[in-house]
């Protein structure tokens, strides 16, 4: 039942791809069909650089990437398929499946839960979806409004005036998490390792003190760059500097 799941896991997805009938998206499935993943990658990133982008492609490129035994890169292109489709369930199953090839085990430092769970619920969506969750949700509360203002009891419009503002408070929040997650998707302040291992220094500088290691696959959050380097945060907390060159922005 595993083989199962992992051969239909690293399948090519094709339902959704609106492209999927050109030319160039054929041979790259061609060519991956054939076991010739190498070239398939090539092909991928030749379609996404054409700004044909769509999660069904980063998706397949990372497939070809796993297959190939890239593993970095792999983790790259579901990192991006989930960026732009949190839904997509397999490329996050994916995503888990290459992160077990990864050296590192870095333990994230622990979080209030509510935090971790506001932070999970604003993934859930894109920022389009969060933005017109808010405006149906105002929709809403304008016609509760209207209950309080033209309600025939006093009941009614006591009710209506609650509803109205809880709406209200969903809305704001729906937008906050809109931006967010546009913040998210444009600011691209997360990157993966690419690189087999690099030191991570101290100070922005070949000569700075390597503090620890890490390895092709890791995941890091970007606090700032200084010329050619690049200040990394881990999810443990841990901070220092990297060649810009090592690692590539989600």
């Amino acid at each position: 039942m595993k083989r199962i799941l992992l051969f239909l896991s690293l399948a090519l997805c094709l339902g959704q791809l609106a492209f999927s009938q050109t030319n160039a998206v054929k041979m790259a499935n061609s060519l991956y069909a054939k076991g010739d993943y190498t070239n398939a990658a090539k092909q991928y990133e030749k379609i996404l650089s054409e700004n044909k982008v769509a999660p069904e492609l980063y998706f397949n490129l990372g497939n070809a990437y796993y297959k190939s035994n890239e593993i970095g890169r792999s983790i790259l292109n579901y990192e991006r398929a989930l960026r732009l489709s949190p839904s997509f369930d397999d490329a996050r199953f994916n995503l888990e499946l290459a992160q077990l090839k990864v050296v590192d085990n870095i333990v994230p430092s622990q979080t209030f839960f509510i935090g971790r769970w506001i932070q999970n619920l604003i993934k859930l969506l894109p920022s389009n979806e969060w933005m017109f969750s808010s405006f149906g949700v105002f929709i809403l509360c304008l016609f509760f409004v209207f209950l309080f203002i033209f309600g025939p009891s006093r009941f009614v419009r006591k009710m209506s005036f609650n509803f109205a503002l809880a709406l209200l408070a969903l809305t704001l929040i729906s937008l906050t998490f809109a931006g967010v997650r546009r913040n998210q998707m444009y600011n691209h302040s997360e990157a993966i390792v690419m690189t087999g291992v690099i030191s991570v220094k101290s100070s922005p500088d070949k000569s700075g003190t390597d503090l620890f290691q890490l390895h092709e696959g890791a995941k890091v959050s970007i606090k700032s760059t200084l010329g050619s380097w690049t200040e990394i945060k881990l999810a443990n907390g841990s901070i220092g500097w990297v060649e810009q060159t090592n690692i590539e922005r989600i």
